[in-house]
């Protein structure tokens, strides 16, 4: 009966894992740039004092911080070991395609200057026409360059999509 319980326990684990929600959040104007496993994972990436960047993971209740850019320590390694390369499969454009077209764009914001009048002004048709059916798209030209994407996914559709 303990066994049953155990397997139904992994299972509905496994099911309610496939349903959690994934966030990508990327915004260069307040510098926040996150993936959230909602409620479980969150990494993100933040401007440091000491360093250009930190890396900041929590899991659960626990918080790591580390810095990505510099360089760790390396062990020497044996020159009779190589590895060898597995005959995997790889994924084909077009899998990587319904991969991407699963992830739901909740905002997109693009606030664009190229620094060149003349570029600016040949790209404002179409990020007005793109302003017409996706997100908001803008061209300045008083030196703002900002973008604010937010997406949204879900394992189990990302698992379909390769599927």
């Amino acid at each position: 009966m303990i066994l049953y319980a155990l397997i139904l326990f992994v299972v509905l684990l496994i099911l309610g894992l496939l349903f959690v929600p994934i966030q990508i959040y990327i915004d260069t104007d307040t510098a926040r740039y996150f993936f959230r496993l909602k409620g479980l994972l969150k990494f993100s990436l933040e401007p440091d004092e000491k360093e250009i960047i930190r890396a900041r993971m929590r899991f659960l209740w626990i918080d790591r911080s580390f810095y990505p850019l510099t360089k760790p320590f390396k062990t020497k390694k044996d020159p009779t070991k190589e590895k060898k390369r597995s005959a995997g499969r790889r994924l084909g454009f077009r899998k990587i395609f319904r991969v991407l077209k699963s992830f739901e764009v909740r905002e997109f914001i693009w606030d664009l200057d190229t620094g060149d009048y003349i570029t600016n002004a040949k790209m404002y048709p179409a990020f007005a026409f793109l302003n017409r059916y996706r997100g908001h798209f803008n061209i300045n030209f008083q030196d703002r360059n900002h973008l604010r994407v937010d997406l949204r996914n879900r394992p189990i559709w990302i698992i379909k999509a390769i599927v």
